[in-house]
């Protein structure tokens, strides 16, 4: 694990404003390396709840650290890109800027 994500960690349990789920759903997303994409259901599973990928969805759209988590990396299972807080054509963007297709 990177330093800075450890630190990043320790900045997520401090925040007494995130419930224990928005908590692992993030821990789960800054483990997302550049250049690559995972599913809302792939982050449902890897934090233990299959079957929540809706919620997954709805915790990434109130995530409070945009910059640092990075919740464009998270798309649909049929590899479209699913919402976005800030439009589809920021994560489209973003996904661009990492060189990556997506549909």
């Amino acid at each position: 694990m990177r330093k800075q994500q450890k630190k990043f960690y320790n900045i997520l349990k401090k925040n007494k404003a995130l419930t224990s789920f928005q908590r692992r759903v993030y821990k789960a997303v800054l483990a997302i390396p550049s250049g690559q994409t995972r599913s809302y259901k792939w982050v449902a599973k890897k934090i233990g709840t299959p079957c929540s990928y809706r919620a997954v969805g709805q915790a990434l759209n109130k995530n409070p650290y945009m910059g640092t988590i990075p919740c464009h990396r998270v798309i649909k299972t049929d590899g479209s890109l699913g919402g976005f807080s800030k439009g589809k054509k920021t994560k489209m963007r973003l996904l661009k800027r990492e060189s990556l297709d997506v549909i």
